[in-house]
């Protein structure tokens, strides 16, 4: 691969923009020259934040990166650099897979996703590297992306530029790069795309909510809410003030499960406590379930692909059903999307006919035993296949080791 010298048909050096924001390398740039992400450039660390806390929102996105990363990559391998970018895509040691898995997560958390691509001007080789889209902002330009670490605080000093791909542009290494923006389609917006479970950011919150509402009733032993009425003499507010938080503190558990009112001493002791029936803990059951119900729709996802349904029963074939569905709405699309330009690349930059390269899906669950062949399985399928061909005479018990196969 090192003496591979192929004229590429993308704009390098020689012609090239040069970058708007200092030294690509490291040089200056401020943050009024960036789109900002939301509207105080912060929507990633909210999406991030809500990912974090609420559980089924978390499961979906996780679930739905893992389907559409798949079990591997099936490719011609009488090319070398083929199988050389699948098991090793970048000096770190990162397989293509793990990159794709990167890049769909990002894609399903945020709506946009950046790939790194490196080479040289030789072409001698290729790197791809996954940027955490948390750190990426679209200059004004358009044509290069902003990396800093921590937009909370930006240092134009820390931060680097890279043009947007199809533009290479040379580094102080002397390396050629771009770094390429997978973006989910919205109207209105031009400069990033929207996370595809937009509408669903409210049902998001009351799963978060309604969680946290049973974590404060454990907090506080399940005990009733409701007024306390304190009859006390004080000489202030503010001596009255801390008489309140300090009982608050000692007997109310969770802060405003009991709520505290001290009030001028009168003739005999009339404190009292005033409870406030919550009788209404199924219609909480019901929020709550109905907020994961609206989660799944909103992501375009399948109930029984996130284990949303294992509680009512583990269902073989309704599992399959909805994996079908998945793979052929969802999940080949996706993949089509984040594999489109690395097969342009290695045809633009190496002449590869790249098309070959495709991700392996399988299915959760196995509806076929692993002594069928493949073309057993292919004609039960009602699929094309062929007796003859060698490799339709694997078992699918020896696909589940060797990923390079697929029926």
């Amino acid at each position: 691969m090192s003496e591979k010298k192929i004229a590429t048909r993308i704009t390098t050096t020689s012609n090239r923009t040069e970058p708007l924001f200092g030294s690509v390398a490291g040089g200056s740039c401020s943050n009024d020259k960036i789109w900002r992400w939301g509207d105080d450039n912060m929507l990633p660390f909210a999406l991030s934040l809500m990912a974090r806390r609420s559980v089924a929102h978390r499961r979906i996105i996780n679930d739905k990166a893992d389907y559409i990363a798949g079990k591997g990559f099936s490719y011609d391998q009488s090319e070398p650099l083929l199988r050389h970018i699948v098991e090793r895509a970048n000096g770190d040691g990162d397989t293509l897979r793990s990159i794709i898995a990167r890049l769909a997560y990002d894609e399903a958390l945020f709506g946009n996703a950046f790939l790194e691509v490196v080479t040289d001007h030789q072409h001698s080789f290729l790197s791809l590297y996954h940027h955490d889209a948390s750190t990426c902002r679209v200059a004004r330009d358009s044509q290069h992306v902003i990396l800093h670490h921590d937009w909370r605080a930006f240092n134009s000093a820390q931060a680097t530029s890279l043009p947007l791909y199809p533009l290479f542009e040379e580094q102080e290494d002397g390396t050629l790069r771009t770094i390429i923006h997978y973006k989910d389609y919205e109207p209105l917006f031009s400069h990033y795309g929207v996370a595809p479970y937009i509408a669903g950011m409210d049902v998001a919150a009351i799963a978060y909510k309604t969680d946290r509402w049973n974590i404060s009733r454990i907090d506080n032993s399940f005990q009733m809410s409701g007024v306390m009425m304190l009859d006390s003499v004080v000489d202030s507010e503010e001596e009255a003030d801390r008489m309140v938080r300090l009982a608050e503190q000692k007997f109310a558990g969770n802060p405003g499960q009991v709520l505290f009112v001290l009030r001028d001493h009168a003739d005999g002791d009339n404190s009292r406590f005033i409870p406030i029936d919550a009788s209404a803990d199924g219609d909480w059951h019901s929020l709550h379930t109905q907020a994961e119900s609206d989660l799944v729709i909103a992501h375009s996802w399948f109930r029984s692909l996130s284990g949303l349904d294992y509680a009512s029963g583990f269902s073989t074939e309704r599992i399959l059903n909805e994996y079908e569905v998945a793979l052929n709405t969802v999940i080949l699309a996706e993949q089509e999307q984040l594999l489109e330009p690395i097969r342009s690349i290695l045809s633009d930059l190496f002449a590869i006919d790249a098309s070959s390269l495709d991700i392996i899906n399988r299915p959760p669950t196995r509806s076929k035993p692993l002594y069928m062949r493949v073309w057993e399985a292919r004609k039960a399928d009602g699929l094309e296949y062929d007796e003859n061909d060698p490799a339709q005479q694997l078992y699918l018990a020896e696909i589940g080791k060797n990923t390079k196969t697929t029926p």
